[in-house]
């Protein structure tokens, strides 16, 4: 028959207590207690506690739950499901920090109220300013083509569940449409992004240049884990190769 055993320790002067479900089994020395459970630190066992763990109790032993009486008053008691464990697997990993900081950068430099007020939503099933908010995560942690965008990147991540985007929502052609209502607002972008700067930066200037280019090394770089293979502009698709961003300013 299992039972609630309540545990009690005393450590540097403190007093900690703990529950377990326990049964009394018979060995050859005599009957002893077996440790069905450990249900950890618990509080008082109150009338509130023994709802939840005896119905605990009755799961484990294979009792029926106990019903209330005729007079007494009903008891809300917790749905418990037993769980295979050998069965648990984990699918569909997600990407989340990368895209996480994406998107704190992108709110830090009010982009997301730029393009709420540049591209108005209209007849689109998708808002454009979410289209233009995807295309500058994806380009910031993993560029590559519209294409690849959301046949592997946008799948792969948790982008869909932080911008409130459902998987069938995203496809190439939907990003290419985004593109075309994203350039009427470039120059107005570019002075927005200029101010953004000078006032995060506390710097006061008329003209912002900014280039992005890429070196490539000879041999493996093992030591350089910035390293890559990829889109090369010196036609060096056999090296490795780093982007160099660069920003210059007066006082810079």
């Amino acid at each position: 028959m299992a039972y609630l055993k309540r545990s009690r320790r005393h450590k540097n002067g403190c007093a900690y207590e703990s529950w377990s479900v326990v049964e009394s089994v018979r060995t050859a020395k005599g009957p002893r207690q077996r440790t069905i459970a450990t249900l950890g630190k618990g509080p008082e066992y109150d009338a509130e506690e023994r709802v939840g763990w005896d119905d605990v109790v009755d799961q484990l032993s294979g009792r029926e739950p106990r019903r209330p009486g005729l007079f007494e008053a009903p008891i809300d008691t917790p749905v418990w499901a037993q769980v295979d464990l050998r069965r648990v697997r984990v699918e569909r990993l997600r990407r989340f920090g990368d895209v996480l900081l994406a998107l704190r950068l992108w709110k830090r430099l009010r982009l997301d109220a730029f393009f709420g007020a540049a591209l108005p939503e209209g007849r689109e099933e998708v808002a454009w300013s979410l289209i233009a908010c995807l295309h500058t995560v994806a380009r910031f942690c993993e560029p590559s083509s519209d294409w690849a965008i959301a046949d592997s990147f946008f799948p792969k991540t948790a982008l869909g569940d932080l911008l409130g985007l459902s998987l069938e929502k995203v496809y190439d052609n939907r990003l290419y449409r985004g593109l075309d209502a994203i350039l009427p607002c470039r120059r107005d972008l570019f002075s927005h992004l200029k101010a953004t700067y000078g006032e995060l930066f506390g710097m006061s200037f008329d003209i912002l240049l900014y280039d992005v280019t890429s070196t490539f090394f000879e041999g493996r770089a093992e030591a350089n884990p910035k390293a890559a293979r990829g889109y090369s502009r010196d036609s060096r698709p056999d090296c490795e190769q780093v982007c160099i961003g660069l920003v210059v300013s007066p006082e810079q």
